[in-house]
């Protein structure tokens, strides 16, 4: 039987359904949609979809038509949104796959009309506005032309509008309200030109837990469910819970005398006898080389710092002060351990990131154990 190296990621499935139950508590008799892509933001979203779906999301959202597929292949029956839209070439597997796409460009319309048209389909779709992000979206004052169009478009049904909230994070800031009467003026001009959108949303996690947007009817909840604080004001004030764990084990204990430089470019030397322990996991497996020098894990129930230069594979610790450290101990990189916890929250402070890319990051290499399934 084939052995395995100690590093893996462990998913907590029964966190992953409070998160949801939160989240369906704050929606209210709004329909949600679980944003699962990214690989469910590295958590799987083979194994965390259908444990959605199990407990009552309504729909899910996806980056890419790929990302559908994969769903549809897990057992998901439930709407699937590509937020991503389609690429040239992507409409019969579209189709085949029962997948809705978010609209944003006339030209993409267009080849998917045509191409719902020729397979003698009605196709539904999101309409999406850029109300402030400047990313994707018509713009507001394209909607004079855009609306006309796709009414002409008879193989295309409008289901949705949606927008996205660039400063949902920060809820003082006024450019939110902006965005919402933006979105409003949209929303009426959308219904004037003869369309009856059935859905209608904004809110991703930082929206969906600092208030009530009247004009929606569904909810868009996506770090929260893998336990992510959606911005540092909801610290400490949300019943999340960590989905994620990362660890690994010590895979060698070597004593340096001091003086010692230890891995690349030597940015650790020793200044004093010491003792480090070699771990397998490194810039490879999604443990960032920002980390070199100031990442910390838990080992024994104590904080080891990250002595020197993280590698491709490994990582040095410094564990001169932890008495008794052994080949085999296990450590923990995210996560809890013997009343401590490293949160990734905590390690995205520290190479100056967010929560999200610390998931993200995770590499496909570092197998996924599920718990609570």
């Amino acid at each position: 039987m084939l052995g395995h190296r100690p590093t893996h990621v462990e998913i907590d499935l029964d966190a992953l359904r409070h998160n949801f139950y939160q989240a369906r508590q704050q929606a209210g008799d709004r329909q949600v949609l679980a944003v699962v892509k990214a690989d469910a933001y590295g958590h799987g979203a083979g194994k965390v979809a259908p444990a959605l779906q199990a407990v009552g999301a309504d729909l899910f959202g996806v980056a890419m038509l790929e990302e559908g597929v994969e769903l549809r292949g897990a057992g998901i029956e439930r709407p699937i949104l590509v937020l991503g839209g389609l690429y040239p070439g992507q409409e019969e597997e579209l189709f085949r796959q029962r997948l809705t796409p978010a609209l944003f460009d006339l030209e993409a319309a267009r080849r998917l009309n045509e191409a719902a048209r020729r397979q003698g389909v009605i196709c539904p779709f999101h309409l999406k506005i850029d109300t402030g992000m400047s990313r994707v979206g018509f713009r507001p004052e394209e909607l004079a032309e855009v609306l006309p169009r796709l009414a002409g478009m008879r193989a295309l049904q409008l289901q949705g509008v949606l927008s996205h909230l660039a400063l949902a994070d920060e809820p003082e800031h006024p450019f939110t309200d902006e965005q919402l009467t933006r979105f409003r003026a949209c929303l009426a001009r959308v219904r004037q030109a003869g369309f009856t959108p059935a859905q209608i949303h904004l809110s991703n996690s930082a929206a969906l837990f600092t208030g009530e947007l009247p004009e929606t009817n569904l909810v868009r909840p996506g770090i929260a469910l893998y336990g992510g604080v959606p911005a540092d004001h909801f610290a400490g004030r949300l019943d999340l819970r960590p989905v994620m764990s990362f660890r690994t084990s010590v895979a060698q204990i070597k004593s340096i005398p001091a003086g010692t430089g230890v891995s690349y470019g030597h940015r650790f030397r020793a200044g004093r006898p010491t003792v480090l322990a070699t771990i397998p996991v490194g810039y490879a497996d999604g443990y960032s080389r920002q980390l070199s020098g100031k990442g910390e894990v838990l080992l024994r129930g104590q904080r080891a710092r990250v002595a020197g230069t993280v590698c491709m594979d490994w990582t040095l610790l410094d564990v001169t002060d932890i008495p008794g450290v052994a080949v085999g101990d296990q450590v923990t990189l995210l996560g809890r351990d013997n009343g401590q916890a490293i949160t990734a929250e905590e390690w995205a402070q520290r190479i100056g990131t967010i929560s999200y890319e610390v998931f993200c990051q995770v590499s496909k290499r570092v197998p996924r154990i599920y718990r609570g399934g």
